[in-house]
């Protein structure tokens, strides 16, 4: 039975569409008859044993070991080399067959050099690039040195790791502009495990009257409240959407950095009693309300990051049968067909989204095709049982080529 060590930023039982994701690689992984486990690096925040269970899967802490210090490079350096200790430390007892690390840099750069000392093949996996992502979220700026010198890490460790996957076209394309070999970087798309949101619920009509939430329609939001989700403009579009809609409503779901201005942003608004924050919500009751909404709205700004990676809580909501309006970024493009699976507008633009969600709604008639399309494109391109195979092709590929490798001497 193959072997497979994820090695992770963060991990269950901390709740991100980061974890949400590796967790149903694992379990899917695990359905297919491998044995895994997780290892974490220093920034995975949360209390715990050194060796944790969550969700029935194992999951290993790096010790912190003392100050990581605070002079850039410095600590990043010291994490990596305490994350690739506690792989090696750990491969001494449960002998992995391949090393798959997943973004950030740190992760991988500490997967590639145990992986050298051991022996062991690394696959390193991409879901953002860290130094857009800090953009992204407010703590950094694009072309400053932390940014250059992130990127020139990412580019290190992905020609160091012995094969790349990215999660979309947009991060793999631009690592081909970087000089790298498109035939060794797969893509293996953000995906769904549909034994958890292929079901939706029905409608929870005392959860709805408790909320004050009416006939609508309802507009809704269900993740992270970061400035490049573009919620402010959502809430802009509201009262220009209640001009032909009058009885529209939005539902946010969720929590982060901007919750602050949103929710102020909302008291101001002309509609402000038709704007319910819901804040964050446990994990196995989020369906309930997806099951308020009609429309989930996604407006994404334009940036590179937005551009470049494509997000998961739209497949949910599809998966869930909603329906998806999101905003015209490159992101959105890979996994919507406009008028077909969902419905695109101007990213930045109040306007153009209430104009989107007004022909939407007036479109009732077309609402159960809608769902029904894109509820059958997650299915067969975003399920994770079929999707994890692409990994295990690879892994199968890596562990026939370097089975006659020497093993080098234990550093």
């Amino acid at each position: 039975m193959t072997r497979i060590l994820h090695v992770l930023d963060h991990s269950l039982p901390l709740h991100s569409g980061y974890t949400f994701r590796t967790r149903a690689i694992l379990k899917a992984q695990e359905r297919a008859g491998m044995e895994v486990r997780g290892i974490t690096g220093l920034r995975h925040s949360a209390d715990g044993p050194t060796t944790e269970h969550a969700e029935g899967l194992t999951f290993h802490r790096t010790p912190a070991g003392g100050d990581t210090g605070s002079i850039p490079a410095i600590s990043e350096i010291r994490e990596i080399n305490r994350l690739a200790r506690a792989i090696e430390e750990l491969a001494e007892e449960w002998r992995p067959d391949v090393l798959h690390a997943h973004s950030p840099a740190l992760c991988g750069m500490a997967a590639v050099r145990a992986g050298a000392r051991l022996g062991i093949p690394v696959v390193y996996e991409i879901r953002a690039f860290w130094e857009d992502a800090a953009v992204g979220n407010g703590q950094g700026r694009e072309g400053s040195i932390k940014y250059r010198m992130t990127r020139a890490l990412e580019n290190r460790v992905v020609a160091r790791a012995d094969a790349v996957f990215t999660i979309c076209s947009g991060l793999r394309d631009d690592l081909v502009t970087r000089g790298f070999d498109g035939g060794r970087i797969g893509i293996s798309p953000n995906g769904v495990d549909l034994s958890l949101f292929g079901e939706p619920v029905a409608r929870d009509e005392a959860l709805a009257a408790s909320l004050g939430i009416g006939k609508g329609p309802i507009i809704g939001f269900i993740g992270s409240f970061y400035d490049y989700e573009g919620l402010d403009d959502l809430i802009a579009a509201l009262p220009l959407l209640r001009q032909s809609e009058p009885n529209a409503q939005l539902l946010l779901v969720g929590g982060g950095p901007m919750d602050d201005a949103l929710r102020a942003q909302a008291a101001a608004s002309s509609c402000a009693e038709a704007i319910h924050f819901i804040g964050r919500v446990p994990h196995d009751q989020v369906e309930n309300y997806y099951a308020l909404t009609d429309i989930l709205a996604y407006p994404r700004k334009a940036s590179r990051l937005t551009d470049l990676v494509t997000p998961l809580k739209p497949l949910e909501a599809m998966a869930q049968h909603r329906l998806v309006a999101a905003s015209d970024v490159g992101g959105h493009r890979e996994l919507i067909r406009d008028g077909i699976t969902g419905t695109l507008f101007p990213p930045d633009d109040p306007q153009g989204l209430a104009d989107a969600l007004t022909s939407l709604s007036a479109r009732r008639g077309d609402w159960d095709d809608m769902r029904k399309r894109a509820f059958s494109h997650v299915a067969s391109q975003h399920d994770w049982d079929a999707g994890i195979h692409r990994y295990q092709s690879v892994y199968h590929h890596l562990l026939a080529s370097t089975s006659n490798r020497p093993v080098p001497a234990a550093a």
